[in-house]
Order: structure tokens, then C-alpha cells, then sequence
């Protein structure tokens, strides 16, 4: 993968794509970095975070970004090194939740992504597939995550659909070595 490429890759909940994100990274030499936007504020999602960083194994190094994700980014990007943000909707949630300013932030994201001097593979959930939410917060939440989904789409190199463990290319595919 050249430097610079930005790979994007969506698909509902529990449908492959982390997993997806992972292989074309490892299929790539160089340093492997886990942008982890993921917060454990339970046991479960504590347990989750755990599977998570053994199963990528020894090769990554993983730093933790829940909120200042384009500044780790920027700290983290070099020639050589593929970065993995493992996901933009956590990070959506996390600005939502912590009344940030997610337009300036989601801004400063597309704005370090179309400077970036390594790989970047973004990971994001599908969120406007399923029933109109019927509370406020979560249909602010719906829209905040399909923009930002649709503004990283439009600038990335390739991107990718998961479902079912499948692929299915978007933007011009992308096999895995």
C-alpha cells in the first residue's frame, strides 16, 4: 500500500469489517499502529477491548484516541507505518457524548486524512440502514456518523462494504496480499 492511501471500510455491526481492516494492514510490511477510538466504561466492553488487542498479536502497537483522533494521527503518520482507526463511530459517540464540536472536529479529520503521509484504513459502522431512530439524541447520532461516513468515503482511495464476513468494493478493490 502506498503512503497516503486512504482505505475505508463500512458495514453494519458484528459483519467482518475490523476483522477486514485488519488483514489488508497485516498484509502490508512496516510498523502496524491501532488508532483505538473505544472507551471501556463497562466490563463487557472492557472484555471486548481485551479480545481485541490479543487477537491482533505482537506486531501492533495500539494508542488509544477517543476523542483527539486527527492529533494522534498526525503524531503517529510516517512512511513505513500503516495506521488502523478502529472506529469512527465510537468517535462520533465520544463528541456527541462530550458535547465537543463535532463539525470542527469531523473537519480537522478530513483535513489531516487528505495530508496523510501513511496508509490509513478507518473503520465505520453503517448506521442509516435500518429504522429511523426515535429519539432525538440517536437520530442526531445517525446523521452526525452517515456525514461523516459519506465525507471520508468521498475522499478515500478505496473503499469497502462488509457484510457477512463478504467484502464488496466500493471504490476500486483492494485484495489482500
Amino acid at each position: 500500500m502506498a503512503d497516503g492511501v486512504l482505505t475505508f471500510i463500512t458495514g453494519g455491526a458484528r459483519s467482518g469489517k475490523s476483522r477486514r481492516a485488519q488483514m489488508l494492514a497485516e498484509s502490508e510490511p512496516g510498523d502496524l499502529v491501532y488508532l483505538a477510538t473505544a472507551q471501556a466504561f463497562d466490563d463487557e466492553m472492557t472484555d471486548r477491548i481485551a479480545r481485541h488487542r490479543s487477537d491482533r498479536g505482537e506486531r501492533w502497537r495500539t494508542v488509544e484516541c477517543p476523542v483527539d483522533l486527527p492529533q494522534a494521527i498526525t503524531r503517529e503518520m510516517r512512511p513505513g507505518r500503516v495506521l488502523l482507526v478502529d472506529c469512527l463511530t465510537l468517535w462520533t459517540s465520544n463528541l456527541l457524548l462530550g458535547d465537543l464540536d463535532f463539525a470542527a472536529a469531523s473537519r480537522q479529520l478530513i483535513d489531516t486524512l487528505a495530508s496523510a503521509r501513511s496508509p490509513v484504513i478507518l473503520v465505520s459502522n453503517e448506521v442509516g440502514m435500518g429504522i429511523v431512530p426515535e429519539n432525538a439524541l440517536a437520530r442526531r447520532f445517525r446523521d452526525m456518523a452517515g456525514r461523516l461516513n459519506q465525507d471520508v468515503a468521498a475522499i478515500a482511495d478505496h473503499a469497502e462494504l462488509v457484510v457477512a464476513g463478504l467484502s464488496i468494493a466500493l471504490k476500486p478493490a483492494r485484495p489482500v496480499s
